[in-house]
């Protein structure tokens, strides 16, 4: 088996990956930004919902998570399929680093923003939606490219809990040819690559926004 063929035997593991890194991605964008403005929101239950999410997803292991909800929650009798579990967990894992990063972000831009939005008449949705987010996001891209990347790599616990990613897939072939240097190297390749693609799309979502930065600006 040559090279070309070893590649060819990991594609159906890297769509997977890609399946996964994506909706996760997805799911952990709405997250973030749903649990990170209800941390800045004046009802309090809000406010301490956004809490528990955060603290609860980000104080325990992304490993653990998948396992409890895909071993234990059919215990409580709901079952979720592999994907969904790795979807949903990865998504919300993620999603609560990132909804410390919309909240810092969104704390970040300068209070004459909000007076001078309020002068003007805006609600308060408006204003958010106008005036502060469009300058809060380009704070937030850097961070949320690094986490895109984590995400990435996160997607390699998928294999524990049988969902046949790239890294399964890996496993699989190495203990059917015993290449595990070739292999390994070609998987190292592939996670590299798509993490630079990643890293090159939200440096490009980056750079329109920051050419777009005086958009909602009031001086």
């Amino acid at each position: 088996m040559d090279t070309l063929e070893l590649m060819k035997n990991l594609l159906p593991g890297l769509k997977i990956t890609l399946v996964i890194t994506l909706s996760s991605a997805l799911l952990a964008f709405v997250a973030a930004f749903a649990a990170g403005l209800a941390r800045l929101s004046k009802v309090r239950l809000l406010r301490a919902l956004a809490l528990v999410y955060i603290d609860f997803f980000r104080g325990t292991s992304a490993l653990v998570q998948l396992f409890w909800a895909y071993f234990a929650l059919p215990l409580l009798g709901i079952e979720l399929n592999a994907m969904t579990v790795g979807i949903v967990v990865l998504g919300l894992n993620i999603g609560a680093y990132g909804a410390e990063v919309v909240r810092g972000a969104v704390q970040a831009v300068p209070r004459n923003q909000w007076d001078a939005a309020a002068a003007l008449n805006f609600t308060h949705a408006t204003a958010m939606r106008r005036i502060i987010l469009p300058q809060a996001l380009v704070a937030m891209l850097p961070p949320f490219g690094n986490l895109l990347i984590e995400l990435l790599k996160s997607t390699a616990l998928v294999s524990l809990i049988t969902l046949s990613d790239l890294t399964f897939e890996a496993q699989v072939l190495r203990a059917s040819t015993l290449r595990s240097a070739e292999i390994f190297i070609i998987v190292l390749v592939i996670y590299f690559l798509i993490a630079q693609a990643l890293n090159q799309g939200v440096k490009m979502i980056e750079k329109r926004f920051t050419l777009g930065r005086d958009y909602g600006v009031i001086e």
